[in-house]
């Protein structure tokens, strides 16, 4: 059989946990600050959200290597 290919934009934005959770950073974090309110910055400040379980399926699909 052969081998999968990974999705190199999903290997970007996507991590695995050691529990084989998809770990993601949250958006809106990387530049023009000085024009987001104090409040859009403070939500977005976690970098390591886990992703929903919705999602978690295809994005397992993109990684195949993951864990």
């Amino acid at each position: 059989m052969p081998k999968l290919k990974t999705n190199k934009a999903a290997s970007k934005r996507y991590k695995y946990t050691a529990t084989n959770k998809v770990k993601r950073t949250k958006a809106n974090r990387r530049h023009r600050l000085a024009t987001k309110t104090k409040r859009t910055k403070l939500t977005a400040r976690v970098q390591n959200g886990i992703a929903h379980k919705s999602v978690e399926a295809g994005i397992k699909k993109l990684l195949p290597y993951g864990n």
